[in-house]
């Protein structure tokens, strides 16, 4: 039996939720409560559990057992509509947008208030505009959703939340793709929405933010509760220990960046227009040197895809050149690109750098599969490619059954070491890591950071294009600034600091 629910202050109780996918337990028995005007941080690995329990507040899965309280009132939420009704909002991490409609349209969409199903657009526009400016959301609610970088579609999910009232809000991953500017934009308005009494969830493998943001922490660890606990009474270290169930430390060595290193790559005043004929990337100038990493800081949806695939040959530049040793590969085909020593992990990495629905070892020889010993005269050696994933699979740490089964089924991390994998085993020279740890935990991350720390080694040169700027921060040993398809600034790690990056993300260039 469960023990009454009942509290005067706890604005959401969810108690012994239990949520089972065949014989895998995703949450077992779970207890959290969040109280009014208090934001609860949610942490754990991928697979812990916590977008599952999250999922099941927002009526989108039904729980196989327990119970919630909202408001002193014990509820069954049926459906995510019911759940908006209730009060809930979720910031889900993978957008719930439509993109071909504007910004108001995605907002108003089945809300009676609105006048579903014929809203009053114009209304809704005025009403989003208030609400865009009161929380310096900078959205235009007439704007098409596909036309919207990932950051600000992200802005227009909470907007959504909030036009919709939400006074329990869950922020699945909110900060991911922002700058320290908007982050503390975000929290000026989580901190605003608990002082009028609303709770926030907030989901974040960011520590530092947690211990910034939340009042208290609750842990999962493979769909339990390993931990409940106050701000004032933890720290990072304890945090992280809590997560994964031992300490991963940050602090290494790492040899800077001979003077007289030599330039392994050069993209001399590249320029892309897109299929609007709109300049993406201006006159784009950038060097990388061997056993470098260099990286490249921006919000989302400043030319950084567009910049990874001219560098991978998958789009052709109007104008400019491109350098891999000394050698002109601006007009080169992807796979002889390759050839000449280039490694390309996609920020995509299902989409772009898998092939989701085909084995583990058919995904290792994508790119070799017409070379020995991979094949010879047209004829697959089974045997090669089977002992050579099977090494891979032990030498990058991938938790699966078998070279055999499919992409799919591996989680997260497992699908990013995968990627890695095969690109070094490869042997490139040059390697552009696109947001290389993004929707990863903190395991895998430290294994993904590792890999490239590795490769930087071995002399390799790595152009790392990430909106994370702790990591980009921790490894890069030059960074950049990239804003409206142009480079603001190449500053060392030494005089770098994230005040002065994160006003140039947003265009500022006297600082």
């Amino acid at each position: 039996m469960h023990p009454p629910l009942s509290s005067q202050k706890v604005n959401l109780q969810m108690q012994g939720i239990t949520v089972r996918y065949g014989s895998f337990i995703a949450n077992d028995g779970v207890n959290i409560s969040v109280d009014h005007g208090q934001t609860l941080a949610l942490l754990g690995e991928n697979g812990a559990g916590k977008t599952t329990l999250m999922k099941v507040l927002a009526g989108i899965i039904k729980p196989e057992s327990g119970r919630i309280q909202i408001n002193g009132k014990e509820v069954q939420i049926l459906s995510p509509i019911h759940s908006q009704q209730l009060g809930i909002g979720m910031v889900h991490q993978h957008f719930m947008l439509i993109p071909t409609l504007s910004v108001a349209k995605n907002v108003c969409i089945g809300l009676k208030s609105a006048g579903y199903p014929f809203p009053n657009i114009l209304k809704v526009e005025n009403e989003l505009i208030k609400i865009s400016e009161k929380y310096n959301l900078q959205i235009d609610p007439k704007a098409i959703v596909s036309t919207l970088s990932v950051g600000t579609q992200q802005r227009v999910e909470i907007l959504k939340a909030l036009y919709r009232g939400a006074k329990i809000l869950i922020l699945d991953e909110p900060t991911s793709i922002l700058t320290p500017q908007e982050t503390h934009g975000l929290f000026g308005i989580i901190k605003f929405l608990t002082g009028q009494g609303c709770s926030v969830i907030f989901i974040s493998h960011k520590l530092n933010e947690v211990m910034e943001i939340s009042d208290r922490i609750t842990v999962l660890r493979q769909g339990k509760v390993t931990a409940e606990i106050s701000k004032d009474e933890t720290n990072e270290k304890d945090l992280s220990i809590l997560m994964v169930g031992h300490e991963f430390t940050k602090k290494r060595t790492i040899k800077p960046v001979p003077p007289e290193a030599s330039e392994l790559v050069k993209i001399d005043r590249i320029t892309y227009f897109d299929e609007r004929k709109l300049p993406v990337l201006r006159e784009l100038d950038l060097t990388v040197k061997k056993g470098e990493i260099h990286g490249i800081a921006g919000v989302d949806g400043n030319g950084q895809v567009e910049l990874a695939k001219v560098l991978a040959g998958i789009l052709r530049p109007d104008s400019g050149r491109i350098f891999i040793n000394g050698n002109d590969v601006t007009k080169l085909s992807p796979g002889k690109r390759i050839t000449a020593g280039l490694a390309h992990i996609p920020g995509d990495r299902q989409r772009l750098g898998l092939v989701m629905d085909v084995s583990l070892g058919e995904n290792f020889i994508l790119e070799t599969s017409g070379k020995e010993p991979v094949s010879k005269h047209g004829i697959l050696n089974f045997n090669n490619i089977r002992n050579t994933s099977k090494q891979l699979i032990k030498d990058y740490d991938i938790r699966c059954i078998s070279v055999d089964q499919t992409a799919a089924t591996l989680s997260g991390g497992n699908q990013q070491k995968l990627v890695l994998a095969r690109e070094f085993s490869r042997m490139p020279k040059f390697i552009i890591a696109m947001q290389p740890s993004r929707g990863l935990d903190v395991g895998a991350t430290e294994f993904v950071h590792e890999k490239l720390l590795e490769q930087r080694e071995n002399g390799n040169g790595i152009l790392l294009i990430s909106t994370e700027l702790d990591e980009i921060f921790e490894l890069s040993d030059r960074i950049s600034v990239i804003y409206e398809g142009k480079i603001l600034a190449t500053l060392s790690r030494e005089v770098a600091n994230r005040e002065r990056i994160g006003l140039l993300m947003t265009g500022k260039t006297d600082v």
